[in-house]
């Protein structure tokens, strides 16, 4: 929120004055969070912590604040280098305040190079320029940062079941003591506690395990769209927390459930599906899906409680104040959908190379809340391959022998199963020319009690060459000489199969409605967590 200075501490109203800087100053601004104060100067910002205490932080004395700065620096310099300066003393006096000056420092601020604000994900979505290619970019990048990241080693306490739940108990503490007199926010206040106590005891397990397979890492901790800018054609992730590590070292997927949850509480349903399949996509950590509920419902809290905190601020008008408690609710609502088990179905392609399968199922896993795991992506998993790297795509050999097919379906079964368990529906991106390949997800299907259909993806033999020619390089192998061989090989259906399968023709443009109408025919109603 943007703040004036009749409203603020001497210190900061004198830090809007443009005489106090060294450099040159341009249309000076304060923009105030329930704890700091970041003031924009045109080349520079600075940003003070305020003096508070709010349990899951205490910036309460001048040398935790200090601590803090420094912190911030050293930390999101990971995701942002050239953003973030480093941390300057404040000397003077309140009403006279002197940057990087003479005699006792009264305060500390962090000082960073300024950007457009327009450039922050939230703006750019406001005015309509949020787009698929911000999220795809987002994703890698994320995905790229939690591979580098420090991993919690089995003596910290970070990541191990009773230290997960801590922070989702002292959310609900710390809501309810902002709300006291809203007797139905406390209802579903209590309604949340008992999900989020039931679902983490089921999950226990799970939680230890991901601890011991190197999932907690020292990620940002605090990634939504206000924490992401386009900076120079590239995504910038800035305002990591520095102030408590326990909300930093954190399961990658608590981190990805932040930037999912605002995008979903921002209508960005769509964008919100996209990001958590790319990065799944980017990372291959589809068992993470097992934790992902409990964590959208967890981050949902953790805005719940700063509406609430807010709220109880002194300094708000009453339209902002009415403002911040609509927000309040829409979190708590947010929260609630996500206590709600989906209803998976298994959907698998079947197709020749360069027939569109991965090209027009990205629409429909966005409209169906569904995960999508790909042979191509897999397939070079297994054999410690990058998505993009060569494989060396000839028939029956390198990775693509008969074992090496049967180890791509049988892992392509294991993640298909994760994400059902999951509550997810799952769409599986492989050709399945074979029937026994499609048998396998029949039967995972029947194992798991969900709907089944086959997406049967076709064009003409002419089309197929011409687009394996002027397609650029993927994560498919896929050549002239392997869909010669496919072409030759191509046998239609069985008659015990067609009744499950949806036929498509990708010369035309793809009426994702209608195929989700058929899908819902022949496999039940899809619904989905997210």
């Amino acid at each position: 929120m943007t703040a004036s200075a009749t409203a603020s501490p001497p210190l900061i109203a004198a830090l809007l004055q443009a005489e106090v800087y060294a450099h040159p100053v341009h249309d000076i601004q304060l923009v105030e969070t329930h704890i700091s104060w970041v003031i924009l100067t045109g080349d520079y910002v600075y940003k003070l912590k305020k003096p508070v205490n709010l349990g899951f932080l205490d910036f309460s004395t001048l040398e935790q604040r200090r601590h803090c700065c420094e912190e911030e620096v050293r930390l999101n310099r990971r995701l942002a280098p050239g953003l973030y300066l480093g941390v300057v003393a404040i000397t003077g006096t309140p009403q006279q305040p002197q940057l990087d000056g003479a005699g006792e420092v009264i305060e500390y601020a962090v000082r960073m190079a300024q950007f457009p604000q327009q450039a922050q994900f939230d703006r750019m979505l406001a005015r309509g320029a949020l787009e698929p290619v911000h999220i795809d970019a987002v994703a890698r990048l994320v995905a790229d940062f939690h591979r580098r990241a420090g991993v919690a080693g089995p003596a910290a306490a970070f990541g191990e079941p009773e230290q997960v739940f801590q922070p989702v108990e002292e959310n609900i503490l710390q809501i309810r003591a902002c709300i006291q007199r809203d007797s139905a926010a406390l209802e579903q206040v209590a309604a949340l506690e008992r999900w989020s106590r039931d679902r983490f005891e089921q999950l226990r397990a799970v939680i230890g395990a991901r601890k011991a397979g190197g999932f907690v890492r020292e990620c940002h901790g605090d990634m939504h769209l206000r924490n992401l800018a386009w900076v120079d054609g590239q995504p910038l992730a800035f305002d990591c927390i520095e102030f408590n590590p326990a909300l930093r070292w954190i399961d990658v997927i608590s981190e990805v459930a932040f930037l999912v949850m605002d995008l979903q509480d921002r209508d960005q349903v769509r964008l919100a599906r996209r990001f958590l399949n790319a990065y799944l996509e980017h990372t291959g950590d589809y068992a993470g899906v097992s934790v992902l509920p409990f964590y959208l419902a967890y981050r949902a809290l953790v805005r719940a409680k700063v509406e609430a905190i807010r709220a109880t601020q002194a300094g708000l008008a009453d339209a902002e104040r009415a403002s911040v408690l609509q927000s309040f609710h829409g979190y708590l609502e947010l929260a609630r959908n996500y206590t709600h088990a989906g209803k998976p179905v298994v959907l698998v392609t079947r197709g020749l190379s360069a027939s569109g399968k991965t090209t027009l199922t990205q629409p429909l896993l966005e409209q169906l809340g569904a995960i999508r795991v790909r042979s191509d992506v897999e397939r070079k998993r297994l054999f410690g391959l990058h998505a993009e790297a060569d494989g060396q795509a000839a028939a029956g050999q390198g990775i693509y022998t008969p074992e090496a097919g049967h180890k791509t379906y049988a892992r392509l079964v294991e993640l298909a199963d994760a994400v059902l368990a999951a509550g997810f529906p799952v769409i599986v991106d492989a050709a399945c020319l074979k029937a026994e390949q499609l048998t396998l997800f029949r039967s995972l299907a029947g194992a798991r009690g969900v709907g089944f259909a086959i997406l049967e993806f076709h064009a003409p033999a002419d089309v197929l060459r011409a687009r394996i020619v002027q397609r650029a390089k993927g994560a498919s192998d896929a050549n002239l000489d392997i869909l010669e061989h496919q072409l030759a090989g191509w046998q239609e259906l069985p008659e015990s199969d067609r009744a499950s399968c949806i036929r498509i023709d990708t010369q035309l443009p793809l009426d994702v409605m209608s195929v989700q109408a058929q899908i819902e025919s022949r496999a039940g109603v899809v619904g989905t967590i997210i």
